[in-house]
């Protein structure tokens, strides 16, 4: 299969003006189980069953309204494009059905190969059908159009109008997580779980806060309380959380605990309320890690500053 297949397939750039691990990340890859279960390129979970493409998602949807460029993962002929999908209406309950791409472009690369782009953010599309267009060539902007619940682009590459893993072309039993033989030309790196972002807060912030991106109020001297938290992705049963805070005169909270469920998406948070005499002024140091089987996988800092 690897000779001519290979030969003549397309070598693909990051598809997202985003630094992958800072402000965008990999939320979902290619379900390689033929049946019901599911399983990445890592033989990991983080794809759902039948998902035939890699998803690139924004951390908030603040970033989403700022405007996020989509470009060219490989040149071709533009054949088909849709941008009159309103962004959101999947997670606000709108039936989508026969448009789950949402707002998307596909893109004829020669020799049997397509790419095609889903989730662009409604009225950003700026190519038309019949332009060609040239690798890292502005397509439109991320968005949540179409069957989407968070902010993200959608890739999909099929070859001869079956799906293809450009994490592990040829879609080998074997785990690609560390596989050399990719389709991409940038270092687009298989992440089975991480942290994406943390803070120390006055109080304990809703998820959909965090999500949206929205100001969140800094501890004080005689705030509320003085709260850890953090937002990641791949969470897997059987990991362990850790959080950390220091500060002044001694001030130190730990807690770990075991996760009882795998999550895609997760939000955690440790906190104390503020003791009569209020917190002591000075820096405040909060680490949370995310450990699986034994071994420390992934962790986040932060800090703040009480005057």
């Amino acid at each position: 299969m690897a000779g001519t297949f290979l030969s003549d397939a397309p070598k693909l750039q990051m598809p997202v003006e985003c630094t992958l691990g800072q402000d965008c990340y990999i939320q979902n890859y290619v379900d390689r189980d033929p049946g019901s279960g599911v399983r990445d390129a890592g033989c990991g979970g983080l794809t759902y069953d039948g998902h035939k493409g890699t998803d690139f998602a924004l951390l908030t949807e603040a970033q989403m309204q700022a405007g996020v460029q989509v470009i060219a993962a490989a040149p071709g002929r533009v054949v088909a494009t849709r941008d009159e999908e309103r962004d959101g209406a999947y997670a606000s309950g709108k039936k989508v059905a026969g448009k789950e791409c949402g707002n998307g472009i596909i893109i004829d690369l020669g020799n049997g190969w397509q790419s095609q782009y889903c989730h662009l953010r409604e009225g950003s599309i700026s190519v038309n059908r019949g332009d060609r267009v040239k690798a890292g060539e502005p397509l439109g902007l991320v968005g949540q159009s179409g069957q989407a619940e968070f902010p993200h682009l959608h890739l999909s590459l099929r070859h001869d109008d079956t799906v293809v893993d450009p994490f592990d072309p040829e879609m080998q039993d074997a785990c690609a997580s560390d596989a050399t033989q990719t389709l991409w030309t940038d270092p687009v790196k298989y992440s089975s779980s991480g942290w994406l972002d943390a803070g120390l807060t006055a109080t304990v912030p809703r998820f959909e806060t965090v999500l949206a991106g929205a100001p969140l109020p800094p501890p004080r001297e005689t705030g509320p309380a003085l709260v850890l938290w953090g937002y990641g992705f791949g969470l897997r049963a059987g990991d362990t959380i850790g959080f950390a805070i220091t500060g002044p005169d001694g001030i130190s909270i730990r807690t770990t605990s075991e996760v009882d469920a795998s999550k895609a998406r997760f939000f955690r948070y440790v906190g104390k309320k503020t003791p009569p005499s209020g917190w002591p002024k000075g820096t405040y140091a909060g680490q949370i890690t995310l450990s699986r089987d034994g071994a420390v996988i992934a962790r986040r800092p932060a800090s703040v500053r009480i005057d």
